[in-house]
């Protein structure tokens, strides 16, 4: 009796503490929001000369906010990405810029999935035009070669893999499948941009 007396303090403290982690992880988060809002209103990434020289005003961060930015152009799609793998390339090298922008990338495509797991057809459905939204449910719930085909898209270039990513969240893909997918699919197409863009001006 004492035990679970004595443990009852403890577990409010933890609740405490989660609550307070997830306030300041959410102002994190709307502050980095406005601050890519207010980079993207000024055209600090509308090519990569204009997104090199913002990065190359932040200093020891930059390689940190390639990977938050490349990570929340996943999130919010109208964000460039690949602008930003070009510059990681040619501000950090083709393996530097690979890792910031692997690493953010992957951690993108996981976020948007576990936001459309968590929010349902709710959040996904504003994100497709109303018909394509039910023809590609259909299609991804009926289609036995799904897998493959998002695994693909991972690998090949131009392949619309934000809104997949959303969209394999309402599908009945395990999280640690999807996860798998993304970690040994994306780093193929990220690495060819970022090998190229480094060799264009070598």
């Amino acid at each position: 009796m004492e035990a679970v007396c004595s443990n009852i303090p403890v577990e409010k403290q933890t609740e405490k503490w989660k609550k307070w982690a997830t306030v300041i992880l959410a102002a994190l988060c709307v502050a980095f929001v406005a601050v890519l809002v207010k980079a993207y209103l000024d055209g600090e990434f509308a090519s990569v000369e204009t997104f090199q020289k913002y990065m190359a005003g932040l200093g020891f961060i930059a390689p940190l906010f390639l990977m938050a930015f490349q990570a929340a152009q996943v999130v919010l799609p109208v964000l460039p990405g690949l602008v930003g793998c070009v510059a990681g390339a040619l501000m950090f090298g083709a393996m530097g810029g690979f890792w910031c922008n692997y690493i953010g990338i992957s951690a993108g495509s996981i976020l948007a999935f576990w936001l459309a797991r968590k929010y349902g057809k709710g959040l996904v459905g504003k994100m497709f035009p109303g018909e394509k939204y039910e023809k590609w449910a259909l299609w991804a719930a009926n289609s036995r070669f799904y897998t493959v085909i998002l695994f693909l898209g991972m690998v090949l270039p131009l392949f619309p893999d934000d809104y997949f990513c959303y969209f394999t969240g309402i599908t009945n893909m395990s999280a640690r499948k999807f996860a798998a997918i993304i970690i040994l699919g994306k780093p193929w197409c990220i690495l060819a941009y970022c090998i190229l863009a480094s060799a264009a001006v070598a």
